[in-house]
């Protein structure tokens, strides 16, 4: 069985979904039912149940939002897709908070080529358990903040917290 949990943020409505500890989908929408359809057909069969607290997973977006930039990392995660895309996603959740990459510097932190860059742009357009695996520090080399799923006023408001969040290192 899936768990999941809807919380409020400054940004609007977070669904998270846990299974067995592990969080397995989450975005800035107020349907978990949305996130469940993007899971596989297996996840999908397990169903879900909305609760009111999913533990450390509540606690750290709380914390998150409340200015501890690193809250988010110490929650387990699981998505599917190929080995390459795991590395993606893997280096992703390397990208510190207060920092942005992109997407080509993304595939190089995942041991491929810069010329991969459009494979990194694939797998940040794929992620589902974002913020937690934070596609929206992945930005155009080319300058802007290129797109997310979720809208690009999210990802410039999520980029502007965890800038103000984070002190200046000198």
């Amino acid at each position: 069985m899936i768990e999941a949990q809807v919380l409020p943020t400054p940004i609007g409505p977070l669904s998270l979904l846990v299974r067995q500890g592990v969080l397995v989908a989450a975005g800035f929408t107020a349907e978990p039912g949305e996130m469940l359809a993007r899971l596989t057909p297996e996840l999908q069969a397990a169903g879900m149940k909305v609760v009111d607290d999913l533990g450390p997973v509540t606690r750290a977006v709380r914390a998150y939002f409340d200015g501890d930039l690193d809250a988010l990392d110490t929650i387990p995660v699981e998505q599917p897709g190929s080995a390459t895309r795991k590395r993606l996603h893997q280096a992703l959740r390397e990208v510190r908070a207060g920092t942005t990459v992109s997407y080509a510097e993304l595939a190089e932190r995942a041991g491929l080529p810069r010329t991969a860059a459009r494979v990194a742009g694939s797998a940040c357009s794929q992620n589902l358990i974002a913020p937690f695996v934070p596609c929206h520090r992945v930005l155009p080399s080319g300058g802007g903040y290129g797109g997310y799923f979720y809208g690009v006023p999210v990802k410039e408001w999520l980029l502007a917290h965890e800038s103000a969040s984070r002190p200046a290192l000198f």
